[in-house]
């Protein structure tokens, strides 16, 4: 199998350079698509890469999915991948350009080769490696693309309306040995009538910490002075002060820092009071926990609830703040959103709801979780890492009987949605090896 994925591995790097270099952000254009022009191209040039390796392919008409087949039968094993990424954020902060493939001291960079570009381009090649190596398939295998998976997952939602639902599979979008558990996803906006006068907007995403966050005003040596006392990081320029933080995901919220938390903290501190700023310093601070707000919420399973401020918009109309909560498995949304209420209404805010995506749980015990693990130990002879659960949000919540699988492993740094985002081409390897020896026993199942 090695051999194959060595002969493959130069077509899979001019693939995935191919897939990087469309800057498939999420966009309200002009043209027709419910996505973007860019999304779209995304998908088409994957749906192309996919019928030079030999699949059948279907591009959903009003584009909003699309999905590759190999084989035939009863039974279809589903692998679901997503071609859009989030933004790249201040370009200042990579080392390179995000939407181009650089490959420097065994790393490849670019936004997409974590998340999720690369990782379903691996599992593809796998699959390909696998058939070259003789594999016999008499089930149907759909590689699945979806093209909203970074925002209100229409995509896949509109394939399960409309196409046949796989019986098992896995998505290539999270961690090895495998996620048999994810937490709920509940973003929301709060929402309060502005009185202050200040305006300010920023971040990138619900489901990402912000990084930096700019702020224009005559105020900008008060604004100082208060960042000073915080012991948080700033640049000022003349008229202005940017906040810095530290990028993560939200799943992640506490591994990252808050630009938006910090500006508004500071804000509070330098008598520049808003709702927004009034609401983070008595509830949040830099506790990406909120247990101010929820107490000690986790569980045994999942581990304890994630917030993260997305991003911010403030206007002479009203203060809005977009947020993102991992909730664990045990702990349900009403709890969440009584909570949450109670909280914001003390500073004016009223709160709506964005997306909610439900908890999933896999037991050990199953074929899929058992098989999936199989073709990890036998690749890797990890024998001591444990199947875990995760507060991302993944396709694997999109059917019955999917896991996450990969493509990050235990000891991978995990980079998506921050600048240098980057996978090691040894792990790309390892993948590939992996995903083909899965396909061997998912066919057997």
């Amino acid at each position: 199998m090695k051999n194959i994925i060595e002969a493959n591995f130069e077509d899979f790097m001019s693939d995935l350079q191919r897939l990087v270099s469309i800057e498939s952000v999420y966009a309200k254009d002009d043209s027709p698509y419910p996505f973007g022009e860019k999304i779209d191209m995304a998908l088409r040039e994957m749906l192309a890469i996919a019928e030079k390796m030999g699949f059948k392919t279907y591009y959903d008409p009003q584009g909003y999915y699309g999905y590759a087949d190999y084989g035939s039968g009863e039974t279809m094993i589903g692998v679901l991948g997503h071609l859009d990424v989030v933004p790249s954020g201040d370009v200042k902060h990579w080392d390179n350009p995000p939407f181009e493939v650089t490959v420097k001291d065994g790393r490849v960079y670019g936004r997409g080769v974590q998340d999720d570009k690369g990782p379903t381009l691996t599992a593809m090649y796998a699959f390909k490696a696998a058939v070259e190596s003789g594999i016999k398939t008499d089930k149907k295998v759909r590689f699945i693309f979806g093209t909203d998976e970074e925002n209100l997952w229409r995509c896949i939602n509109r394939y399960n309306e409309l196409e046949q639902i796989p019986d098992y599979g896995f998505t290539p979008d999270a961690n090895f040995p495998l996620i048999f558990a994810e937490k709920g996803l509940l973003q929301v906006d709060l929402t309060a009538k502005a009185v202050s006068g200040i305006k300010v907007s920023g971040g990138d995403a619900y489901n990402s910490v912000p990084s930096s966050i700019t702020y224009s005003s005559d105020k900008a040596d008060e604004l100082a002075a208060a960042l000073d006392s915080l012991g948080f990081e700033y640049k000022k320029e003349e008229g202005s002060i940017t906040v810095t933080g530290h990028s993560a995901h939200a799943k992640d919220a506490d591994k990252g820092i808050n630009a938006i938390s910090r500006l508004l903290m500071a804000m509070d501190r330098a008598g520049m009071k808003t709702a927004c700023s009034s609401f983070v310093t008595e509830f949040i601070n830099e506790d990406a926990l909120a247990t101010k707000i929820f107490g000690e919420c986790s569980d045994e399973m999942s581990g304890a609830l994630k917030f993260n401020i997305g991003k911010i918009s403030m206007d002479s109309e009203k203060e809005v703040l977009n947020i993102d909560m991992r909730i664990p498995v045990s702990v349900s949304k009403e709890f969440v959103m009584e909570k949450l209420t109670s909280a914001a209404a003390i500073h004016g805010f009223e709160i709506s709801e964005n997306d909610y995506l439900r908890s999933i749980y896999t037991p050990l015990d199953s074929p899929l979780v058992k098989s999936l693990m199989d073709a990890y130990q036998e690749v890797t002879g990890d024998l001591k890492s444990e199947p875990i659960s995760s507060g991302g949000a993944t396709y694997a919540r999109a059917i019955d009987n999917c896991v996450a699988f990969g493509a990050a492993f235990p000891h991978s740094e995990e980079t998506e949605h921050q600048p240098n985002e980057y996978a090691t081409i040894e792990d790309l390897k390892t993948a590939m090896e992996v995903y083909s020896v899965a396909f061997k026993k998912l066919l057997s199942m």
